[in-house]
C-alpha cells in the first residue's frame, strides 16, 4: 500500500485551496460589482487575498514545521498562527480605513474563503492515506 507523505497532502491543501479561493474570487467579485460597483468587487478581491494568504502560511508553517522535532514543529506552528494574528489585526485596521472597499464584500467573501478551506483541508485529509504508526 503506498502511502502519503506530508508534503504531498499539503500540496494537495495548497493546490485545492487557492483553486476554490480562485473560484469565490471570480465569483464574489462578479456579484460584489453586480451589487455595489467598483467597491464591491474590490471589497472581494481583498477578502479572498486575505484568504489566500493565510491559507498559504497555514501549509507552509505545517510543511516547514514537519521537518523539524515535535517542540520544532508546535513551535513553528504557535509561531506562524500568531504571525496570521498579528497580520489580520493590521489587516482589518488598514481595510477599515480605505474607503473604497466595500466591508459587506470582503466580510462575505473572506468567510466564504475560510469555510471553504476548511472543507478543503478535511476533504483531503480524511482521503488522504496517512499511516497511524510508523513502520
Amino acid at each position: 500500500m503506498q502511502f502519503d507523505n506530508p508534503q504531498t497532502v499539503l500540496a494537495k491543501v495548497l493546490k485545492l485551496g487557492s483553486l476554490l479561493i480562485g473560484s469565490i474570487a471570480i465569483i464574489g467579485s462578479a456579484i460584489g460589482f453586480l451589487a455595489a460597483g467598483l467597491p464591491g468587487l474590490l471589497g472581494a478581491v481583498a477578502g479572498s487575498g486575505i484568504a489566500l494568504l493565510f491559507v498559504t502560511l497555514t501549509a507552509l508553517s505545517v510543511l516547514f514545521g514537519s521537518k523539524l522535532s515535535l517542540g520544532g514543529f508546535y513551535a513553528v506552528v504557535l509561531g506562524g498562527w500568531l504571525l496570521k494574528m498579528i497580520l489580520f489585526m493590521f489587516g482589518v485596521a488598514l481595510l477599515s480605513r480605505i474607503e473604497g472597499l466595500n466591508g459587506v464584500a470582503l466580510f462575505v467573501t473572506l468567510v466564504a474563503s475560510i469555510l471553504g478551506s476548511l472543507a478543503v483541508d478535511g476533504y483531503v485529509v480524511t482521503t488522504s492515506k496517512i499511516p497511524v504508526v510508523s513502520q
